[in-house]
């Protein structure tokens, strides 16, 4: 308990600036050591932040009070009755006051206004889990049935009943690691992953709902493991500005999407996120962010709703992290990724063809 308290106390300091520099200093190494550090940080400047907006409607609030009372409105109105002439005399010998308290009504409104925008784009932070349709997967299923003049399809091994969720998800290791959003299979009472038309029943093997982060496992007998991954994991973070690319299941087929990182830090300067420039629909979430050399630099999470193809994506280091915190093992053999990519080099198409067979739509069942 002590020690929350001295380090929120730490916290506040250096967000005022009271710390010496090799204090500071020393502090910013702390936070991008210390993720949950780094969090509370974050979270410690909204607070202030929100609080020195209220502290100023309240003082402005405070002055206008102060101004309304200065002023005589019972004597200003009987002036004001008997004869027109008289509102030039009450405004000429009280324009100061009427004009101060003017002023601070309007401020006063505008700084509610703008506290209100704030509290209202903070409330349009919108994950993006799909909820499936049964119209649109009854639909489906007719138009591949009228359509099929061949041999039956292969059978799926999902249960036969339709999921109520949907999103996306990629391969972490060849023997059937899988990463996704956590909030995409929070609640699931079973979960399947498909991939080309086949299903395969997953297990949770670890989550961080923090990060947003859930790590799957096929426990399928049937499945197959993996060729050797074709990407691998970014540890270092990308620059505002590059190009980023996003392959997801917003329906039943994938979907490109393409844009550029807008900014290093997420949603409310979020620093566990990036926000990139990517439109993004429902069942988006949980979607790997590409660099143009084929690195995972990050994972889809949520969308600003009040700003146009603002996503953000949850950094890769922290899937990193997930990964690294089940024991060795569990996970069959050390996890290690290749320096060397091998889609670096390759053009979109190419490393997309590559990537395609390790990106899994997840169903969720409850």
């Amino acid at each position: 308990m002590r020690n929350d308290i001295e380090l929120d106390a730490m916290i506040e300091d250096y967000l005022k600036g009271n710390l010496t520099a090799a204090e500071a200093e020393a502090f910013e190494q702390l936070r991008t050591n210390d993720p949950v550090i780094d969090h509370k940080v974050v979270a410690h400047k909204a607070f202030l932040e929100t609080l020195t907006q209220y502290g100023k409607v309240m003082s402005l609030k405070q002055q206008m009070d102060q101004a309304h009372a200065q002023m005589d409105v019972a004597a200003m109105a009987e002036k004001m009755r008997p004869h027109p002439s008289f509102i030039v005399n009450m405004w000429r010998n009280n324009k100061s006051a009427v004009a101060i308290a003017a002023s601070f009504l309007l401020l006063t409104i505008f700084a509610v206004i703008s506290i209100d925008h704030n509290s209202r784009q903070n409330g349009t932070y919108e994950v993006m889990r799909r909820e499936i349709s049964n119209i649109k997967n009854n639909q489906n299923k007719l138009v591949r049935t009228l359509n099929s003049t061949g041999p039956a399809p292969k059978t799926s091994r999902g249960p036969s009943g339709l999921a109520k969720f949907g999103g996306s998800g990629f391969a972490l290791t060849a023997n059937g690691y899988l990463c996704t959003n956590y909030h995409v299979i929070r609640d699931a009472d079973s979960i399947y992953v498909q991939k080309n038309g086949e299903s395969f029943k997953v297990k949770v093997a670890y989550f961080d709902a923090q990060y947003d982060i859930a790590i799957l496992k096929i426990i399928d007998n049937s499945f197959t493991p993996l060729s050797n991954l074709p990407y691998k994991l970014k540890k270092n973070g990308v620059g505002m500005g590059e190009d980023v690319y996003t392959l997801g299941f917003p329906k039943d087929d994938a979907v490109l999407g393409e844009g550029y990182v807008s900014s290093k830090t997420g949603h409310n300067g979020d620093t566990t996120q990036y926000q990139v420039s990517i439109p993004i629909n429902p069942g988006n979430s949980g979607g790997a962010v590409f660099d143009n050399f084929g690195n995972i630099v990050g994972m889809i999470t949520a969308k600003e709703n009040q700003v146009e193809g603002a996503a953000f994506a949850v950094k890769s280091k922290h899937i990193l992290e997930a990964l690294n915190a089940i024991p060795s093992d569990s996970l069959g053999k050390k996890v290690a990724f290749s320096k060397k990519n091998p889609l670096q080099g390759l053009n979109r198409t190419k490393q997309i063809d590559k990537i395609q067979d390790f990106v899994y739509m997840i169903k969720v069942y409850n």
